[in-house]
């Protein structure tokens, strides 16, 4: 590589780094092209980038389709006393994001049917005004139920890169994330966080307006 092209992958490398820290939030890669020089192979930039952070005490992440700087996973424990102590999630809350994660698209009646128990409309809100979890659509049966699946936020939270990176079933129990009552045959299904399934319809406008009535 001449020197002017390692120059310019120099400079579109510091860009990447910058704009990165400067977001507390992961970035899509279609908003930092715009910053780069033409032709900047974004994605083996990033490919690069990555293997520079890897092993140091801040790697670059991807989450769902973006990425992020974040504190090494062996290292998290020196930040979390700094933390502010937030209330801990009851159990019911754990279990009801548990099966969302894993079962999503999932209305309120399904994640009952799997739990055994009625699931109160608190425990939703206090998941979704955490940013985990977001209203879908709506059920095409009798009724048209809302569907709810998990955000990009809890992908970020745990760690994830994408929900197929989520633990297995026994790992959850064993970590008190699912309650041993639950049902011995219970399977973990492949969960769908894509585009509205051919079984689920857009929110309505009033439920969009609630939505944005919450977040504020």
């Amino acid at each position: 590589m001449s020197e002017d092209k390692l120059e310019l992958e120099s400079r579109n490398l510091r860009i990447i780094e910058a704009l990165l820290f400067a977001s507390s939030e992961p970035v899509l890669p279609a908003d930092i092209t715009q910053f780069l020089s033409d032709n900047a192979d974004i994605e083996k930039l990033l490919d690069k980038l990555t293997s520079l952070y890897s092993g140091r005490g801040i790697n670059l992440v991807k989450r769902g389709d973006k990425f992020a700087f974040r504190t090494a996973d062996d290292l998290s424990y020196l930040l979390r006393r700094e933390e502010e102590q937030k209330k801990p999630l009851t159990r019911p809350s754990l279990e009801t994001l548990s099966i969302i994660a894993y079962h999503q698209p999932v209305t309120r009646a399904e994640i009952e049917e799997v739990r055994g128990v009625a699931t109160g409309s608190g425990t939703l809100d206090i998941l979704m005004e955490a940013g985990w979890v977001k209203m879908r659509g709506r059920r095409r049966t009798p009724g048209r139920p809302i569907t709810y699946g998990t955000t990009e936020e809890f992908l970020d939270h745990f760690s994830l890169e994408s929900l197929s990176d989520l633990p297995g079933l026994e790992e959850l129990k064993g970590a008190g994330l699912l309650s041993s009552k639950l049902p011995n045959n219970m399977q973990i299904p492949m969960p769908f966080d894509g585009p509205l399934g051919i079984d689920e319809d857009p929110l309505d406008e009033e439920d969009l307006q609630n939505e944005l009535e919450e977040e504020q």
